[in-house]
């Protein structure tokens, strides 16, 4: 019996993960990430038969699918601001909105400076990757508590061609240049939150890089009262934040550092989802 073509692959599986709320498009991503095709070459291959191997392992990840498995974790990429980037178990997915938080970094500091820039809690390096790449100049350090995840880090590095610095440093331990910049999207969710949370997050991305402690606020905390040893006059830390958490990061900020400038910005959905603490 002839394997199916793409094009009955593709109503196959749609037919399999509709039901779990999947989308024609996850289909295509599925298939693509499958084959490494974009969706014009899936699109010319219609009428070709899949071969055994592809077809066996593409049925166990609709199978996974449908156990909320990311569709990121299944394909190994998520594009993030123009670059694709590998993700693992070891890494969390990098958000559409997170690119709000590189966009602003770029708007509010000159492209002419050769700052010192630090990506703490870097995780696939998704901030300060996309900050090089359009930033070839600036100084870009990344570095994250997870080795597992610095090495995904890592090689997204190498494959972008981003000469980046790498720690593994429990946030600021193992750093001892000042920064001009200090960049994070910090683990804010808290422990009872997690009823509201999609199963797919819950049950497969790190808790690590998605759970503090102190109602979500441990790590702002531990960067407020750790980060000083870093930073100099001018210096900068921009942060994503949960989008009720605005008031009580800007007092976390404002109680360790009295004299400060601190700015809250609103994401496209008009909730504050990001904070700028200039020294």
């Amino acid at each position: 019996m002839n394997n199916p073509t793409f094009f009955e692959v593709q109503k196959w599986a749609f037919s399999c993960i509709k039901g779990n709320g999947g989308t024609l498009e996850d289909v295509d991503y599925l298939i693509c990430g499958q084959m490494g095709w974009n969706k014009t070459q899936l699109l010319m291959n219609y009428r070709t038969r899949i071969d055994d191997k592809n077809y066996q392992e593409l049925q166990e990840k609709i199978e996974l699918y449908n156990q909320d498995y990311p569709l990121q974790y299944l394909i190994g990429y998520q594009d993030f601001y123009g670059l694709r980037l590998k993700v693992t178990k070891d890494t969390l997915i990098p958000r559409p909105e997170t690119e709000e938080l590189v966009d602003w970094i770029l708007n509010d500091n000159s492209k002419n400076e050769n700052y010192d820039i630090l990506d703490v809690g870097t995780g696939t390096g998704a901030i300060g990757l996309a900050l090089k790449s359009i930033r070839s100049n600036w100084n870009i350090f990344l570095s994250d508590i997870s080795e597992p995840a610095l090495k995904v880090a890592k090689e997204n590095a190498q494959n972008l061609n981003l000469d980046v610095s790498f720690s593994t440093s429990d946030l600021f331990e193992k750093i001892e240049r000042k920064k001009d910049i200090i960049v994070s999207n910090p683990p804010y969710i808290s422990e009872n939150e997690k009823i509201y949370m999609d199963k797919s997050v819950l049950n497969y991305e790190p808790h690590q890089a998605l759970f503090a402690k102190n109602n979500g606020l441990e790590i702002y905390e531990r960067i407020a009262n750790e980060s000083g040893k870093l930073l100099k006059q001018g210096s900068k830390i921009y942060m994503e934040i949960g989008f009720l958490q605005g008031k009580a990061v800007k007092k976390i900020f404002k109680d360790s550092f009295p004299n400060s400038e601190i700015t809250l910005k609103k994401d496209i959905n008009g909730n504050d989802r990001m904070i700028c603490v200039k020294i």
